[in-house]
């Protein structure tokens, strides 16, 4: 057990107004601290740890993010770095870029003769690959960090560029959750908000995904999109159940910095998204989650149902939990023995670095055993709840004392409970968790981007 000194948080006070209209920036909590704090001069502490052989372990124990950040398509609310405009032979160069990353943070001391409980392909738009540049980079990775024995391989794919070749070849390459970005079946609203698929296409991926046989199959659904009405959403709901996929993530809208929904206001002069406000969204979701779970599905995270309630996402549980993932490819994050860091955020100094034999970082954050706490206590109550027990003996202190402010402010307001060993959101809590999760961040990180 790890035994610190923990200083009493003090909560954003109750009496702070409640921001209604969508506005421009990032609200969704992907990690701690935001990423605005992590700097360049702090690249130094990745190399440090790197260096040694690991001593904060976990039971997931090591992961791999790997970033494709090819699309058909930019969406207008897309702030993830995406390119739309690479030949293949950029694409093949960065491929090697990826390998060669790899293949550089594999020796080192710490991430040396372990081996990845799970893998996930993110983006971008993974699946926008062929299946000659799937199958080398498949291959090319697991020669560097075999990953025989992991317990879960997922993949996002955009449904307009799966065929059924491409999917029996995913599938015969391991994958074993196939994350659909569906986003919505109207087919005016992905129009509206530059999707590049239609919804023909989304039933026609998932119909094939299910023949090919995919352990899980996920979709993807955001509420609040650009014209979005209420009956739009519930037809959308509707479907998705008829549908009846293994689990469905569900998003809210929200509209950052560097997305063309954020130009058009900026042009227009308006600092109001042309979206639904929050707590229309919030309503939407709770809509959403009501009807999955009268279908037979768990509420299993503020974004997350399920079919069945053993379902994990090994991916999003090794990220809550501080498991070390080992992240390659332009802008991707990871974290490794108590660091955040972030690759180069753009394609060329990124393949450039990386083919020549350089690390690509960018920027990094080395997290205090404090940070450490409210990283995982934040984060894990993201998936509803957590267990006292394992934070006081992980860290030397209750949770109960630690935050007693905080969590004294969101119970009062019925957005928080503690049950025996529990301490969690309750519905109305999980469904604005991520504006909620501010009461725990050290003042000075209660401010700064989000991505």
């Amino acid at each position: 057990m790890t035994t610190i000194s923990l200083p009493v948080v003090q909560p954003v006070p109750a009496t702070a107004p409640i921001q209604t209209e969508t506005t421009v920036g990032n609200y969704f909590v992907a990690n701690y601290p935001p990423f605005g704090f992590w700097k360049p001069e702090h690249v130094g502490a990745l190399d440090d740890v790197l260096s040694r052989p690991p001593t904060l372990r976990t039971a997931l124990d090591l992961g791999l993010y790997a970033h494709i950040p090819f699309c058909r398509k930019r969406c207008h609310f897309c702030y993830f770095r995406v390119y739309t405009d690479k030949n293949s032979r950029d694409i093949r160069a960065y491929l090697d870029a990826m390998i060669a990353e790899l293949r550089m943070v594999a020796a080192r001391p710490a991430i040396a003769g372990r081996r990845p409980a799970f893998i996930y392909f993110g983006g971008g738009t993974p699946s926008y690959l062929s299946v000659d540049q799937l199958t080398f980079l498949f291959g090319e990775m697991k020669r560097i960090l075999p990953w025989d024995n992991a317990r879960e391989i997922a993949f996002e794919a955009e449904p307009g560029t799966l065929t059924p070749g491409k999917l029996d070849a995913l599938r015969g390459l391991g994958v074993t959750r196939l994350s659909l970005g569906i986003e919505h079946l109207d087919d005016h609203i992905l129009e509206i908000n530059g999707r590049a698929h239609r919804s023909k296409e989304a039933f026609a991926a998932f119909e094939h995904a299910r023949r090919v046989g995919f352990p899980q199959v996920n979709v993807d659904l955001i509420a609040g999109m650009v014209e979005e009405t209420p009956e739009k959403w519930a037809d959308t709901v509707r479907r998705t159940i008829e549908l009846g996929p293994d689990s469905v993530t569900m998003y809210q809208m929200e509209v950052p910095y560097n997305t063309t929904i954020y130009q058009r206001m900026k042009a227009e002069g308006t600092l109001v998204a042309p979206v639904a406000d929050w707590a229309t969204k919030r309503a939407w979701v709770d809509f959403a989650f009501g009807e999955f779970v009268k279908a037979g599905y768990t509420v299993a995270t503020a974004t997350t149902v399920v079919k069945r309630p053993d379902t994990r996402f090994l991916y999003r549980q090794g990220l809550f939990d501080g498991t070390d993932i080992l992240s390659i490819g332009v802008s991707s994050f990871g974290y490794i023995q108590g660091v955040n860091y972030q690759n180069q955020h753009d394609f060329s100094p990124y393949v450039d670095a990386a083919g020549s034999g350089r690390m690509p970082t960018f920027r990094a954050y080395p997290l205090s055993d404090e940070e450490r706490y409210i990283r995982e206590l934040a984060l894990q109550l993201k998936g509803g709840s957590v267990s006292i027990a394992d934070f006081t003996a992980r860290f030397g202190a209750d949770p109960r004392d630690r935050f007693a402010a905080a969590i004294e402010v969101l119970t009062d307001r019925g957005l928080m409970f503690t049950e025996r060993d529990r301490l969690g959101m309750t519905r109305a809590g999980l469904l604005q968790v991520d504006r909620l999760l501010l009461e725990f961040f050290r003042p000075e990180h209660r401010s700064g981007r989000f991505a």
